[in-house]
């Protein structure tokens, strides 16, 4: 999604810039802020999932995306972290009255924070986003916690079948090289191995050198014992 910096007047941009360090300063309760300071009007957030809920015990991340026409029109917001809720899309989009037709350029962002917060509590199934999670909330209370707990398991808290803070694997990632800085023991072939590596080469080229002697002492004998009898004859 586009920044909307360049489409807001000054004024709204101090504003908004104002009230993001504010929130980043002294947050509400439960919801942690990073700002951008490349995109003050897309504010990420964290939002830990309220005792009492399914949720309770995860991280949900959130933003907030202000649009070129605020504070008349409302963010919008969406959840970044997947979840069962009756009030949040399968894309994460957000449905709240807050961010609709109860929309007050006046109510600002820690309203809205703490409205999305609240919703964790209390959803809305009137007007879900999410038929299914709304229906078992009406129908199955049992079930639709069920579900809810288990995605949170596994999305916002890690658990069975989940990565998300889970501890890593110290055999995963790259491992250090054995015996790294031993001389003894550095890799490589051992004087030992050297011959073994290069087999019937090494071997052979010591044999050719013992043959090439030899048959030179053999024929330098020969030779003497030749040029011995020619000698003889002469006599």
């Amino acid at each position: 999604m586009n920044s909307n910096v360049e489409n807001l007047p000054p004024h709204v941009l101090r504003l908004v810039y104002k009230e993001v360090s504010a929130l980043a300063a002294d947050p509400p309760e439960g919801i942690k802020i990073y700002p951008s300071e490349e995109d003050i009007t897309e504010l990420h957030t964290a939002i830990e999932g309220p005792e009492g809920t399914p949720f309770a015990g995860g991280i949900f991340r959130m933003r907030l995306v202000l649009g070129k026409d605020f504070p008349a029109v409302p963010p919008k917001g969406y959840f970044l972290t997947k979840i069962f809720h009756p009030n949040v899309g399968h894309k994460g989009e957000i449905c709240v009255n807050v961010l609709k037709r109860d929309w007050k350029a006046e109510l600002g962002l820690r309203h809205v924070l703490l409205t999305i917060k609240c919703l964790l509590i209390h959803p809305n199934p009137e007007s879900a986003l999410n038929e299914e999670a709304g229906r078992l909330l009406l129908e199955d209370y049992a079930e639709y916690e069920s579900r809810a707990r288990l995605l949170t398991e596994i999305h916002a808290m890690g658990g069975p079948g989940g990565t998300s803070g889970a501890p890593q694997d110290p055999n995963d990632g790259p491992q250090p090289k054995k015996h790294a800085g031993d001389p003894t023991k550095r890799a490589g072939p051992s004087a030992a191995a050297v011959p073994a590596a290069l087999g019937n080469g090494a071997n052979g080229a010591s044999t050719t050198t013992s043959n090439s002697i030899s048959s030179s002492s053999t024929n330098v004998a020969g030779k003497k014992k030749a040029d011995k009898k020619r000698a003889l004859r002469r006599l």
